[in-house]
């Protein structure tokens, strides 16, 4: 080329081959494995940051705790990881990803599956597994076209897709044959159901929600917004739509390790709480028991027992003798052996000032001379409330939300408390305390047991089941069903009859010599051969 002559230049694609292009490289499997690991990637800032839809009060102390970095996080999304623009945009082009490369691939298989067999090569030595039965003039009444028949069938019940080839005038009789396709439909089904996958875990982040119920014997959860103690709504789910039904916690059975010498003596290995079940669909209630790992499940949601504990039962009456608290308090579990848990009780409604109480409950409650209080078993042989009392203000005026188990006493001043010596301490024989300064009374009157539940609801958990068993048996398929070739030529001669016969296999197949083996002896067998009749 002259230097005087231009060069060509490439043409431009346009805007149509942009897209083509585009598209071509989003549905490349490895844009898909590389989407895969974003989305993976993408979520890790919702387990790093509190999640609004979860805990809104985690999130504006966080923000008001960061006042330069939490309203950036903010703006982009991360108290929002799973419902924000930018993981969004990555979960749908994964999506897009595995579809576009399933569909074509899936597409191209079927056409494949309806071509005949590879024509039958013309030199079938070169094939990794080659075979030949030579049977002399005479030897046998076998024919060509027989020996063609018999192989059609011999293959067929092998599970060969056959197709026999009469001879032509260059050509001797022959048949080919091909297994091993449901190997890619294994790998398509495979990556169809990742894609169910995707679908069923979008479904339950979606129209899902997960609840949290702590309930005292005697209580009944009713399946409403307000019953609930926590309350997690999917990214587009409605509580409006939850389902009518209740269920009552009519008794917690417990069981302990009472056996002696025991290194876990005194534990509780087993509970199991006995529950009244109303499905509000028209059916008549009926009795059940829930487990920790026995889930009960019914109109969609599951039920799930993940802890239990104790619940004294206290009234409280101010100086004027009204009653200003009456019920069970919820003690949390410490984590000790012998369940000492911790008794945080706030009473607004008292006059002339509000009061708190904190203290401790002891299932089995024991008092030395110049000791704290301490339980000596997690079973209740002497249940004991130790608390300590305060006056003042609660705080709970100006509606900023506060936490049930924790009191915030800057505003108040003790009443009753260990380190003055007046603290008190309730049981059986001793019931009530009264407060100074005729603030009134506080009486112990007994203990209820409590469970602690999860509620899940779920709707794409069938979806992700069904996908995750198609995702197992599609691997399987794909990784050890084998795609194999088989020909079969057969030529009469002067000398008598040849039969060969070549195998090949697409990949790796340490098989395919046992299956060339398996072919000879079944050959064999049909024709009432020798294996010294035929040639390697």
């Amino acid at each position: 080329m002259s230097t005087e002559e231009k060069r060509s230049e490439p043409a431009a694609l346009g805007v149509s081959g942009m897209l083509r292009w585009a598209w071509a490289q989003l549905t490349k499997m490895n844009t898909a494995m590389f989407l895969l690991l974003m989305v993976a990637v993408a979520a890790v800032p919702g387990s790093v940051f509190p999640q609004r839809i979860q805990n809104p009060g985690a999130v504006n102390d966080y923000i008001k705790a960061h006042p330069t970095w939490g309203p950036i996080a903010d703006k982009i999304q991360l108290f929002d990881v799973f419902s924000s623009a930018w993981f969004s945009a990555i979960y749908i082009l994964l999506f897009i990803s595995l579809v576009g490369c399933v569909l074509p691939r899936a597409v191209q298989h079927y056409a494949a599956m309806k071509r005949p067999p590879a024509r039958t090569p013309k030199n079938l030595s070169r094939m990794p597994q080659y075979r030949t039965i030579v049977l002399p003039q005479g030897h046998s009444e076998l024919t060509a076209h027989q020996a063609i028949q018999d192989a059609v069938q011999i293959l067929k019940k092998r599970g060969y897709r056959v197709e026999e080839r009469p001879a032509t005038a260059g050509e001797n009789a022959s048949v080919g044959a091909e297994r091993g396709y449901l190997r890619e439909v294994g790998n398509i089904l495979f990556h169809t159901a990742m894609i169910g996958v995707l679908v069923g875990v979008a479904v339950g982040s979606l129209f899902g929600y997960y609840g949290q119920r702590i309930m005292v014997e005697g209580d009944t959860h009713v399946n409403s917004l307000i019953s609930y103690d926590l309350f997690t709504p999917g990214t587009n789910y409605n509580p409006d739509w939850l389902t009518p039904y209740s269920m009552t916690l009519n008794e917690l059975d417990v069981t302990y390790d009472r056996q002696v010498d025991s290194a876990t003596y005194g534990q509780d290995y087993d509970y199991s709480a006995s529950m009244t079940i109303n499905p509000g669909n028209g059916e008549e209630p009926y009795e059940q028991v829930l487990k920790v790992n026995e889930p009960v499940r019914f109109n969609g949601a599951s039920h799930y027992l993940i802890g239990n504990g104790y619940a004294p039962i206290i009234t409280v009456r101010d100086g004027d003798g009204n009653i200003t608290f009456e019920g069970p308090v919820v003690g949390l579990f410490g984590g000790d052996r012998n369940y000492t848990s911790s008794i945080v009780l706030k009473v607004p409604d008292t006059k002339p000032d509000q009061l708190a109480f904190i203290g401790m409950f002891l299932p089995t409650g024991v008092q030395e001379e110049g000791a704290p209080p301490y339980s000596a078993d997690p079973a209740p042989a002497n249940p004991m409330l130790v608390l300590q009392s305060y006056y003042g203000d609660l705080g709970l005026d100006d509606g900023t939300p506060q936490n049930v188990y924790v009191v915030d006493t800057t505003q108040m001043k003790p009443l009753n408390t260990m380190a003055m010596g007046n603290g008190i301490i309730l049981d059986s024989q001793n019931t009530q305390a009264t407060l100074p300064d005729g603030r009134g009374t506080v009486t112990f009157q007994g203990v209820k047991r409590y469970v602690g539940m999860d509620i899940h609801y779920d709707p794409g958990k069938m979806i992700v089941l069904g996908s995750v068993i198609v995702v197992f048996f599609s691997l399987i398929a794909s990784l050890f069903i084998p795609r194999r070739r088989v020909w079969v030529r057969a030529q009469d001669t002067a000398d008598g009859l040849t039969i060969e016969y070549g195998l090949l296999a697409r990949g790796e197949d340490p098989r395919l010599a046992t299956e060339a083996d398996k072919l000879t002896e079944l050959f064999a067998e049909t024709w009432n051969l020798e294996f010294a009749d035929t040639a390697h």
